[in-house]
């Protein structure tokens, strides 16, 4: 059974960096991965992924400050995240793929942005 556990978060402040860890289970990140995040009152949306050419993309709103990345036995997935701001407060999902190649989300960690 293919399983993606996420950790590491918890609450920051303003301006604050976290980094957001996700173990696999079952499979490894070799091909598709992501993060996505889903605020409330939001829609879920993609921030970051690298697909399966290696090419990592970023959503605008991330550029710069959040960094997706994935150890060399690709079980982990990594988020660098930094100068974090309060509409960030979201819940964050991994996201790799299945033998069968269909995406897999985490069950999803809660970030907290505020003073």
């Amino acid at each position: 059974q293919v399983l993606f556990v996420e950790s590491g978060g918890g609450s920051v402040q303003p301006g604050g960096s976290l980094r957001l860890s996700c173990e696999a289970s079952g499979t490894q990140f070799t091909s598709y991965v992501a993060w996505h995040r889903q605020g409330p009152g939001h829609e879920r949306e993609l921030i970051t992924s690298i697909g399966i050419t290696d090419q990592v993309r970023y959503a605008d709103s991330v550029k710069g400050r959040f960094t997706i990345s994935r150890d060399s036995a690709k079980r982990i997935l990594y988020l660098q995240m930094n100068n974090l701001q309060p509409e960030e407060t979201a819940v964050y999902y991994c996201v790799g793929q299945n033998e069968h190649a269909q995406r897999i989300f985490g069950q999803g960690i809660k970030v907290t942005v505020s003073q």
